[in-house]
């Protein structure tokens, strides 16, 4: 295992260093929060694909292969709809308004007033998203190092929490590039083609495994169908997915390279759940579907290989933690902390903003691991979030976008009405149900159309002022100008 260790460790070493790189480079709040707005398709694209790919999307993408056969794809899968989904329609909008946060767009579409709500409901999901993603280093670590859970957690926390308070965007963005070339090395070209080989290839997979391992809907109808409404849905207006739109150069690389990111889940997807699939042929009988991807790699690769696919199952889990880290605290801060203290976005200087969301982060990590430890349910901890930001800002966020005639107190109460009713619906169904994500989504959609409809509309001066910062004219000065990045 010494080999595999030193793969590991230089691995991590070279996440601390990039974060320290990226210390240098941001200098201002722009740099810092969404890596000067100047990311080429090429690094754009990775990110990108890093972030959504998480711990659960490799980790619990093979579980449900394990479990369900191909049809457990469609988890990850209905991510990778969602990022084309938001590519392809709405991404060169999100692009041109140069905002920080989603609930900044909601003020600006609806005049104000609408922030501080959405920025509570949408801090708890970007908290509880970087919370299980931190949970994911115990299993690694595990493997690895035989580790107790708690020193796993503050381990992979730590370094998390350190490049991405060093550096910000830019670090993560670094980082998240180095971490999309481990994953496709290590899970794509090392270890799907490994496990086909062991379990004997397809055809040998087809003769050991019931037939509806290979029913592409053996996972059934409303499982897909939920997986769409909180996955597909979810990347449409998730905190920590917008604020990578914000790094785009321009419009054009937010539409191309989200669409080529989109397209890399989907092969991700297909290639999890056949990893899944060969190690149910390998180890029919496994305690848990999770234990699947750890097993197949400790068990199955030779020295080396082990390690480099084991530091991408941490560069998967690293991308999710650090991306939904620096969006946790950049709610915290600029849609929550400023606005109860009412400081202006632009009373203070670029420096101070940078030490300001610095200490934010700084500050969201340690409550992060702190949680992290405390929680058991992982799965019910996502759950919740998802629920939360599914239900209560998927209709005014959406809405704002599509209806000119939404108004602030629809989307207002559309927030409330649909975070209470997702709230009440899991106290009633049980947290795991799929009615609270289905009901509390109807409920916050006709309270957004009837309120709207009953509340005069949105005052001409502030449509206007939208339309002018969705069509790129933006009132923001850009950052110094440097050659953009690839």
């Amino acid at each position: 295992m010494a080999v595999d260790y030193t793969v590991i460790v230089v691995y991590l070493a070279g996440m601390l260093a990039m974060g320290w790189w990226g210390m240098r480079r941001a200098k201002s709040k722009s740099e810092f929060l969404v890596a000067g707005r100047r990311l080429g398709p090429a690094m754009y694209s990775g990110t990108m694909a890093a972030i959504v790919l998480g711990g659960a999307s490799t980790i619990g993408g093979v579980g449900l292969g394990y479990q369900y056969g191909l049809s457990g794809a469609w988890m990850v899968f209905t991510i990778g709809l969602g990022l084309l989904a938001l590519s392809v329609f709405f991404s060169a909008r999100i692009a041109r308004l140069k905002v920080y946060t989603v609930s900044e767009m909601l003020d600006l579409r609806y005049g104000g007033r609408a922030g501080l709500i959405s920025g509570v409901v949408m801090w708890a999901y970007t908290l509880m998203l970087a919370v299980t993603s931190t949970i994911a280093y115990a299993a690694i670590f595990d493997v690895l190092f035989d580790m107790n859970r708690t020193v796993a957690i503050i381990l992979g926390g730590s370094i998390v929490v350190a490049y991405s308070t060093l550096g910000g965007m830019w670090s993560i963005t670094l980082t998240d590039m180095v971490q999309f070339v481990v994953k496709t090395i290590g899970v794509l070209l090392l270890l799907l083609p490994i496990a086909i080989v062991k379990a004997g290839g397809f055809s040998e997979m087809k003769a050991k495994l019931p037939t509806e391992y290979f029913d592409p809907l053996g996972i059934g109808g409303e499982t897909i169908f939920t997986y769409v409404l909180i996955y597909t849905f979810g990347m449409l207006i998730g905190q920590d997915i917008w604020q990578r739109v914000f790094t785009a150069r321009n419009d054009r690389t937010a539409k191309w390279g989200g669409t080529v990111a989109g397209t890399y889940c989907l092969v991700y997807a297909l290639a999890g759940a056949v990893i899944g699939t060969a190690a149910k042929v390998l180890y029919p009988k496994l305690g848990s579907p999770d234990e699947a991807f750890a097993t197949i790699v400790k068990d199955e690769l030779p020295v080396g290989v082990r390690g480099l696919v084991l530091a991408a199952a941490l560069a998967a889990v690293m991308s999710t933690s650090s991306g939904a880290l620096i969006a946790c605290a950049t709610v915290a801060n600029n849609d929550i902390w400023s606005r109860l203290r009412g400081i202006g976005r632009k009373s203070e200087g670029e420096h101070d903003e940078v030490k300001d969301n610095r200490v934010f982060i700084l500050v969201m990590g340690v409550a992060v691991i702190g949680t992290a430890i405390a929680l058991n349910n992982v799965v019910e901890a996502l759950t919740v979030a998802y629920n939360l930001l599914v239900g209560g800002l998927l209709v005014p966020i959406l809405g704002g976008l599509l209806w000119k005639r939404g108004t602030v107190h629809g989307a207002l109460a559309s927030v409330v009405v649909g975070g209470l009713a997702v709230i009440g619906l899991m106290a009633t169904y049980g947290i795991l149900a799929n009615e609270p994500v289905y009901y509390g989504l109807l409920a916050s959609l006709v309270t957004y159309l009837v309120v709207s409809l009953a509340t005069p509309a949105t005052d001409a001066a502030v449509l206007a002022a939208w339309r002018e910062r969705l069509a790129g004219r933006s009132s923001e000065p850009l950052s110094e100008p440097v050659p953009a990045a690839q």
